[in-house]
């Protein structure tokens, strides 16, 4: 069991992830062209668009894991805060 150190870490570098600009920039240019590749598959295509709309569900989820281990970060981190003040 990961111990709130290890929680409050993972949400530090999760962060620096999604403030990076060139990870951004990687997430966003893989996502636009998973969205055209989408769009441009024909009607006779749909393993194709499957495994593009799988492929940008997985963008999305990484996405929203590093989004979720930031917030989990902020709850520990205000619990503590508000633990201190009641202590003042």
């Amino acid at each position: 069991m990961k111990t709130e150190e290890n929680l409050v870490a993972e949400g530090d570098d999760a962060e620096a992830l999604l403030n990076s600009q060139a990870f951004s920039g990687v997430v966003n240019s893989l996502i636009e062209a998973t969205f055209e590749k989408f769009c441009m598959s024909g009607d006779s295509q749909e393993k194709e668009r499957e495994a593009t709309y799988q492929g940008y569900r997985a963008l999305a989820n990484l996405v929203d894991t590093l989004k979720e281990r930031v917030a989990v970060r902020d709850q520990i981190n205000e619990r503590a805060s508000e633990s201190r003040s009641e202590e003042e």
